[in-house]
This record gives structure tokens, sequence and C-alpha cells, in this order.
């Protein structure tokens, strides 16, 4: 870094499910850095007055998070100029390809867009035409070229930006979004107990988080068990019929006090989803010394290590469900273990107070480059019809 410079850095940050979070998580670490003044520019997603009655604008996202990126940027530019921008994620970061060749920026994603193509009918997304989908390759590879760095949340997602897009490995730096640990630690260690074994479950959408699926396997469960040996703590904004062992929350806040302490409560976190990236829901069981059940699904096997803080299995496989789930019920030791395990990975891994600091380094350098007019080697991508066609959406 150069030496005693100060740093003007705008943060263009995408509101949707958990980049939301990762959002509160960002404001609440930036600023610890003095060198840096921050200037925040959220891209929220509703819509509102007018703005709900225009076509496209009210039905196309990447439409509306780059129109409303591309004002954010302006005003922020006429009031203080930045030495950097951040952009998470690329879906408002596509249309600012002429902004990137005058300001240093730095665009983060969970997932590529063909990534999400492949996980779309959980999310209740579905490819366009042939030849949409072939500009929204373009854009995406003229947006990927243009930024000055990539940061990838998971080795997944870098491997398929090099893959599908051509994006030099050297240009991509993996650096997950991470929780503040701390405040997710447990504030006494946890012991072997004779009371029920709580299953923990934090997932807005009950059927692609694999919340459905949960619940017929702690029924199977019970059926085998002793009554009231066993509790299912759903948090979920689905309505579920009430059921004998069955706890359903409503109105938990991300980063709640409540939430945190019904993480600290329970047993076993369980998320056997079906369509995800990197659930940083993850990261806070984890933090709270939980064990881990998820899928072998998105990046998901870069935080839940089988066997050691958890257990993979595949989507929708029912029966290896209810065995991970035996196994812990029904020996506290591997409970345990596992959770002390998941609690170590997240503070080396994924804590989001030393991953703000990685992210603020690499902006810091972006700009310093930029600042000193370091010659950088000219990237060359291949055009699409140069890529392997497997990997593309469009064939």
């Amino acid at each position: 870094m150069l030496a005693n410079r100060t740093y003007t850095f705008g943060f263009l940050l995408e509101q949707t499910l958990g980049h939301r979070t990762h959002s509160q998580n960002l404001q609440a670490n930036v600023p610890q850095d003095p060198t840096i003044q921050p200037i925040w520019g959220p891209i929220e997603w509703n819509l509102t007055g007018l703005s709900a009655r225009i076509p496209v604008y009210n039905s196309n996202w990447t439409v509306r998070a780059g129109l409303r990126a591309r004002q954010t940027v302006g005003k922020i530019q006429r009031q203080t100029p930045v030495d950097a921008l951040f952009i998470h994620t690329q879906v408002p970061a596509v249309f600012m390809a002429d902004w990137m060749q005058r300001i240093p920026t730095v665009v983060s994603l969970d997932a590529t867009p063909l990534q999400y193509d492949a996980l779309g009918a959980h999310y209740a997304h579905a490819k366009g035409p042939r030849w949409l989908e072939g500009l929204k390759w373009q854009l995406n590879a003229l947006c990927f070229r243009r930024a000055h760095r990539l940061v990838a949340w998971s080795h997944w997602t870098k491997e398929a930006l090099v893959n599908e897009y051509g994006v030099p490995a050297e240009k991509i730096v993996v650096i997950p979004p991470g929780v503040n640990s701390r405040e997710w630690l447990r504030p006494t260690p946890r012991q072997q107990h004779s009371g029920p074994v709580k299953i923990l479950f934090v997932g807005g959408d009950l059927q692609r988080k694999g919340g459905d699926l949960l619940l017929e396997a702690v029924r199977t469960l019970r059926q085998q068990a002793e009554a009231g040996s066993i509790e299912l703590h759903l948090v979920t904004r689905d309505p579920i019929p009430a059921e004998p062992g069955l706890f359903v929350y409503h109105d938990m806040q991300p980063n709640s006090a409540s939430l945190k302490q019904l993480f600290h409560t329970c047993d076993i976190f369980c998320l056997p989803t079906y369509g995800d990236c990197l659930p940083m829901v993850l990261s806070e069981a984890g933090a709270a010394g939980l064990p881990l059940i998820s899928t072998q699904v998105g990046g998901i096997g870069e935080i839940v290590r089988d066997g050691e803080n958890g257990f993979l299995i595949a989507p929708g496989d029912g029966a290896a469900l209810i065995v991970a789930l035996r196994q812990l019920i029904e020996n506290p030791a591997l409970r345990l273990a596992q959770g002390a395990h998941a609690a170590e990975r997240v503070q080396q891994e994924f804590d989001a107070e030393r991953n703000t600091t990685r992210l603020l380094e690499l902006l810091k350098q972006c700009a310093d480059e930029v600042a000193s007019q370091a010659p950088t080697k000219l990237v060359r991508f291949p055009m699409k019809s140069q890529l392997d066609k497997e990997h593309l959406s469009v064939q």
C-alpha cells in the first residue's frame, strides 16, 4: 500500500436474499479501518410508484439493478470521487463496463450467471431465448473483462469463471463472505445434556432449502425414538401446520439476538437444500458450534467437510438424511466434536472481520495500481464461440 494514503471507496451492494446480510456485515466491519472512507450504495430490489409500471424495468432484476447502480455511481462521483468501487454482485455491475474503465472496480459474486441457470429450477428461474442468453453471456463477459479484479465467494465459483467465461485464474481472488464469528460464539461451552435433541433449520423458502425433506426425516426418527426426545425448530417464512415437537418461527431477523440465542440452544443444524450457492447460515451455525448437515450443492462442500464438521448428502436423499441425523442424535460426543470443528473452520476461513480485511487490502491494491499508473498486462478474453460449448446456456 502507498504510505500515509487514505482511501475513499464506493460500495454498491445488492439487497436480495443472503446478500442483505453480507451488506450488514460489511457495513459493520469496513469502518474499523481508519484509512478508509466508505460510501454506501445499496441496490434495492423493491419497486414503488411509477417505476412499478415501467415495462421491462419492473420485471427484469438485471435491468433494474444495473440502472440503479449507474444512477448511484453518478451521484457518488458528483459528490465525492472514489478511489475504487466494490460491486456485489455482478447483477448490478453488468451495465457498468464504461464506469469500470474510469474507476478501478472489484466485482464480487456468489455464482456465475450460468451456474445460476443450472440451479434455476429451484429459484423459479428459467432461461430466455437463445439470442437473449447469448447477449447475457456477452454482457457478463465484458463486465468480468473490465473489472480490475473479481472476488469469488467459493472455489466452485472461481472455476466457473475460468471455464465458462475464460477469466484468467490470477485475476480472481476467493474471499468467502463469512460472519462475525465472535458475535455468534456460544457464551458457554457446549456440554452433553439429558434433554431432547434440538434440530435447527433456517430457510425462508422451506421447499427449496429442503425443509419438507427434513420434516419427513424427523417424523420417521420420532417413530423410532422415545416420545419427546427430538425437537425440530424451523425458522422460515412459510406456514407449517402444528404437530408435536415442532417449533416454528416466522419473525426472526438476520443477526438478531433472538436468532443467535436459538442457535445457541439447539444441538444440530440441518439445511438439506436443493438449490444454493454458499448459504451464509452455515457459517452462522458453524460459528455457534453446531454440527452441520447439508447437501453437495454449489460451494457448500467448502464449508461442510463430510465426517469432520458434519455430513454431506445428495440433494433429496431422505434415507441418507435420516442416517446422518441418527448418528448425531444418538452420539452426543460426536455432536460436540463436529460442532467444535465447525466453529474452528468458520473462525479460520469464514470470519467476516478477517475476510473484510482481505477485501479492503485488495481494493487498496487496485486503487494504488491505478494511482501509481502501474502498467497492467492486457488480458485477452476468448469470444463466446471459442469457449467449450457444453458450458454455455445458449446452445
